[in-house]
């Protein structure tokens, strides 16, 4: 009878535990089981997740650079058409500061001459 006994005590107890259901148990023995399954599929979801932000980061870092880039063209076009009417202008201010056309104008608009000998006062 003692090796019935002993036998008794180490065989595992497959009844619920003091103070709990059946259903209980079986609610807490598909968790521990889903849980181990569980565990592989949210970590396997969170690197999903993980590698998903750092393309997006990718992506949008991508898109800002894109976009700089349009707009340094459109800044060099700017400033190149800035330079070309600058050109432009330094020509016209040339042009019409040039001794040849301010004795023009004072000759035909003014109606202006150079002096004559008597009408010269030399200033000491």
């Amino acid at each position: 009878m003692k090796s019935l006994q002993t036998r008794d005590r180490e065989a595992p107890d497959c009844g619920p535990p003091k103070g709990c259901s059946v259903a209980k148990m079986n609610v807490n023995t598909v968790k521990k089981v889903k849980g181990g399954r569980g565990t592989k599929y949210s970590s396997l979801v969170y690197a999903s997740l993980v590698v998903m932000v750092l393309v997006l980061v990718y992506v949008w870092c991508h898109v800002q650079i894109t976009e700089v880039n349009y707009e340094m063209a459109r800044a060099i076009k700017v400033r190149e058409k800035l330079l070309e009417e600058n050109g432009k202008l330094k020509v016209e201010i040339e042009r019409l500061t040039s001794p040849s056309r301010v004795e023009e104008y004072a000759r035909e608009k003014l109606n202006m001459d150079y002096p004559e000998r008597d009408q010269v006062v030399v200033l000491r």
